[in-house]
């Protein structure tokens, strides 16, 4: 008998998590959220494409990983790169199973009268434009059984104050998703978002930690703590993974409770 399995012969249910074999690529995965889920998904036996602007913070991400993990960098927000990114992972492993497109920028924190246009393009370009390129031309890639999985945010459900280029194109970032998800469910490929809330990375940990601001986002969370980019890996391992396989079109938000209230 498998460990897998019980005494009557049915599963156990661990195996469903197991992603021994998938190829993964992970978008911004040098750093913070990227980081922990590409971790959480090496944990589970899969290989991760490590892809961001920076080769020297996904190479070290891919050294804590180990063996399991490389490095190839790409700029979501530019189709070439993005193609090459899908002809060197198809060169190496010769399939996608899984993609995660988590790169994106933040919000910049100002009121829209006072957001020029560049501004607006720069974030749209990367969280939304980004996504779209990756879908096209990775997802594209991914055979009957395989997953997509797109980092949207709690902004992608509520609005966040002076963050409207930010919130829209988090919000595009869901539809995207439920539209994208019917269309290809006769391939096959499922299709969801993860929405986090506030999570402490090198980008937000002056405004978490920040006596004010900090205070006041602390406050709105029910569990009354930030989340660490390692909450996120349980995440995406299910959205990756069998555990999910009816699951589609949908949002998986991981906010401590800030969208309940």
């Amino acid at each position: 008998m498998s460990p897998a399995a019980t005494a009557d012969g049915m599963s156990d249910g661990r195996s469903d998590f197991d992603l021994t074999g998938k190829i993964c690529v992970v978008t911004g995965a040098g750093r913070g959220i990227g980081r922990g889920m590409a971790e959480g998904l090496a944990r589970h036996g899969a290989w991760v494409v490590l892809t961001g602007r920076t080769r020297a913070t996904l190479e070290e991400a891919a050294e804590a990983i180990g063996d399991h993990a490389i490095v190839e960098t790409a700029d979501v927000s530019k189709e070439a790169d993005v193609l090459a990114l899908r002809d060197a992972v198809l060169a190496r492993f010769g399939k996608i199973d899984v993609l995660v497109n988590n790169a994106g920028v933040n919000a910049i924190f100002k009121g829209i009268e006072r957001t020029s246009l560049q501004e607006w393009q720069d974030i749209i370009d990367v969280n939304l434009t980004g996504v779209f390129l990756c879908c096209k031309y990775l997802g594209g890639a991914i055979g009957e059984g395989g997953s997509v999985i797109n980092v949207s945010s709690v902004a992608g459900h509520a609005g966040l104050l002076r963050s409207v280029p930010y919130c829209a194109s988090k919000g595009g970032v869901e539809l995207l998703t439920k539209g994208l998800a019917l269309d290809w469910a006769k391939r096959g490929v499922r299709v969801n978002t993860l929405a986090p809330g506030w999570v402490d990375t090198d980008l937000t940990h002056g405004l978490l930690e920040h006596d004010v601001h900090g205070k006041r986002l602390l406050d709105r969370t029910p569990l009354g703590r930030f989340a660490s980019p390692r909450d996120m890996a349980g995440g995406v391992v299910f959205l990756a993974s069998d555990a999910s396989a009816f699951m589609t079109g949908q949002s998986l938000v991981i906010d401590g409770g800030w969208t309940a209230g």
